[in-house]
């Protein structure tokens, strides 16, 4: 090796020696979905309060449904002691649902679904999570509460849902709610047959545990984010 090489060698492992390492954790987060689940990981991970946005990183991208746990994976490699893999998805019809559900925690990559759909989620931050089969059922009921309590239409293509969601419902409580709703299923039923159930939940209150500040910068403002014009509202 010439002496230029070695010089660019040692100027490599000097990047690496120095990188800052995220101390609250590098969420990396794949889900097969466009826009619902895309714009509600993009504005939690927005909520963030700028000070503590090098100490906790979530990165989220989106990848085919049975691309899902490969595409996750092949990112976790990349300095795996610090990530922390998820991948994001709904049951809907997918037939495969438990299976990639096993094999992601086989290889201890974390699972946030929702069976039906992610709306029932979002339901758990305005009451309790209406039992529903069908994704269509799921959505018909989030969309009455949604517009009992923030007085507008819920759009699945809303890029604010997020911060809407936290400025009219409770995320907290939604959590609470949620945990109750995964324990009172017997540990030997399938997520599929979990109706009405979630794990996202244990995404956000992992976060949330390391980031207590996390809505107090949103409330602080009285208002919520607006990710099309970075105002707050």
């Amino acid at each position: 090796m010439g002496k230029d090489e070695r010089r660019g060698a040692r100027r490599d492992r000097n990047k690496r020696s120095f990188k800052r390492i995220p101390e609250l954790g590098y969420y990396f987060i794949v889900t097969d979905a466009r826009e619902t689940e895309v714009n509600y990981l993009h504005g939690f991970r927005d909520s963030i309060p700028p000070e503590l946005r090098n100490r906790l990183v979530i990165k989220v991208i989106t990848a085919s449904t049975f691309d899902l746990l490969t595409r996750c994976l092949e990112m976790a490699a990349i300095e795996p002691q610090y990530r922390k893999p998820w991948v994001v998805f709904d049951r809907d019809q997918l037939r495969d649902f438990d299976n990639i559900i096993a094999d992601a925690k086989r290889q201890s990559v974390n699972v946030g679904w929702s069976n039906p759909c992610l709306e029932i989620w979002f339901h758990a931050y305005f009451s309790d999570m209406p039992v529903n089969n069908t994704p269509a059922k799921c959505i018909d009921a989030l969309s009455a509460v949604f517009k009992k309590h923030a007085e507008q239409e819920y759009s699945k293509t809303d890029v604010n849902i997020y911060t809407k969601l936290c400025r009219y419902g409770d995320e907290k409580a939604a959590i609470d709610t949620a945990n109750r709703r995964y324990k009172l299923y017997d540990c030997d039923k399938k997520p599929s047959e979990m109706l009405s159930a979630t794990t996202l939940y244990q995404l956000i209150n992992g976060v949330r545990n390391k980031c207590p500040t996390l809505l107090e910068a949103l409330r602080s403002y009285g208002g919520f984010l607006c990710r099309e014009c970075g105002a707050f509202a």
